[in-house]
């Protein structure tokens, strides 16, 4: 399979909340991948200046931060910081991840495991539309 044919690591959800950013992380990350999540998050931030992020870790995941060009990083991280009030990993999450981010963080974080994802979107006051929900992944899947 070549990088055209490639399935997109990082997928939008769709939810019921106008100002809720949610994805699912499936796989590993390109920094192909990074660069999207980066402009779509970009997007979000236009469209609400302030806004809440879930991450769903679906599968086990990697993400190759060396190969993503440092301006991109250094500018997704202050847009975060900018924008981000609440967010939220649903499973496991990548501690390198965590590093990109100043101490102690500007924003509520919160992390639940796989079988905690109904309180997370609690926590976010929220809920995925009904073909995003786990259940319905799985059979996709």
């Amino acid at each position: 399979m070549n990088f055209l044919e490639a399935v997109p690591a990082i997928r939008r959800i769709d939810t019921d909340r106008d100002a809720l950013f949610a994805i699912d992380v499936v796989g590993d990350v390109s920094p192909a991948d990074a660069e999207n999540l980066f402009g779509l998050l970009e997007a979000a931030y236009a469209l609400h200046p302030r806004l809440d992020v879930l991450v769903r870790l679906t599968d086990e995941e990697s993400v190759d931060w060396a190969n993503i060009a440092q301006d991109t990083l250094t500018q997704g991280v202050a847009d975060a910081l900018e924008h981000i009030v609440r967010c939220v990993v649903i499973g496991r999450a990548d501690p390198s991840a965590a590093a990109l981010f100043p101490r102690p963080l500007p924003f509520e974080f919160k992390h639940f495991g796989s079988d905690d994802e109904e309180a997370a979107w609690q926590w976010l006051g929220a809920r995925p539309m009904p073909s995003e929900r786990p259940s319905a992944a799985r059979r996709r899947g």
